[in-house]
């Protein structure tokens, strides 16, 4: 198996982390490797930030509907689209899971948080005074896992075909 997949398939969603901070080592590779995901005609349509002040934490946690975790990770990161590109939510997407990637690749848990089609996405662009056209797109809390919880999975077989799909 090569890296690549050990990473893929070592990856849970954490939502329960330590209280230790995260290197800012890590912090700029989590933004290289978000910067150079694939994204439609190379338009690079983000912006992507970093929040680690636990009152900015707390208040992120409490619009969102299902990320109320937020509170107690170390960092958050938050990505946000150009929404006059037509691909930003693919192109930011893509962003996302390098995000997750890197960060697993490093021992840090992380849990993909939505945004885009939310409630809470214009008070929390507001909140971190990010300008238009721009809008949130997910956020990622992470540390170091305090707990690791294995959901059961579809088999390879339940959601793959070749060629042409046959119901089964």
């Amino acid at each position: 198996m090569n890296l690549g997949s050990t990473l893929i398939k070592s990856r849970r969603s954490i939502r329960k982390y330590q209280d230790t901070p995260i290197s800012d080592e890590v912090i700029k590779e989590v933004f290289e490797c978000a910067r150079l995901a694939p994204s439609a005609r190379n338009i690079q349509p983000w912006l992507f930030g970093a929040i680690t002040d636990k009152k900015m934490l707390e208040k992120i946690a409490g619009l969102t509907d299902y990320g109320t975790f937020i509170a107690n990770a170390p960092i958050c990161f938050a990505v946000f689209g150009d929404v006059q590109e037509k691909y930003y939510l693919e192109d930011c997407c893509a962003a996302t899971e390098n995000i997750i990637i890197c960060l697993q690749g490093h021992g840090v848990g992380s849990c993909w948080v939505a945004g885009d089609k939310k409630e809470y996405v214009n008070e929390i662009t507001s909140l971190l005074n990010v300008p238009e056209p721009y809008k949130l797109v997910s956020l990622i809390p992470a540390g170091i896992p305090a707990e690791v919880i294995i959901p059961p999975k579809k088999s390879v077989e339940e959601v793959t075909f070749f060629e042409i799909w046959e119901n089964k």
